[in-house]
């Protein structure tokens, strides 16, 4: 069973920074993509940032400058980071962890999901 566990969320004011990490555990070969998603009330589930195994990184257009995604240990790979600087209120939302990944060396790749973590930004 693949588990991933966030941590780092609360509140913070307006150009505020939080950190946010998320680690993956259990039986797992290999780790193709790590990232964040966010949900706001009302509004659908969006792609903030993800890393891959190749260091490419990808950014929600709003928060580019803001938001740095990194790895953790590169040699065994199941930790990401999101360094989350000059937060705005709109930037609230639960954050989830998202993870493509492979179980063996003969898997098809599984999508897991954390369960979230709250930011909220307070103006």
């Amino acid at each position: 069973q693949v588990q991933l566990v966030e941590s780092g969320g609360g509140t913070v004011q307006s150009g505020g920074s939080l950190r946010l990490s998320c680690t993956a555990s259990g039986s797992i070969d290999s780790i193709y993509t790590m990232g964040w998603y966010r949900q706001a009330p009302g509004r659908q589930r969006e792609l903030v940032a993800r890393i891959t195994s190749g260091d490419n990184t990808q950014y929600l257009d709003s928060v580019k400058g803001r938001f740095t995604i990194s790895r953790g240990d590169a040699k065994k790979w199941n930790t990401v980071h999101l360094q989350m600087d000059t937060l705005k209120p709109e930037d609230a939302a639960i954050y989830y962890c998202n993870s493509e990944l492979t179980l063996t060396t003969t898997s098809p790749v599984y999508e897991y999901w954390g369960q979230g973590t709250q930011v909220t930004v307070s103006s």
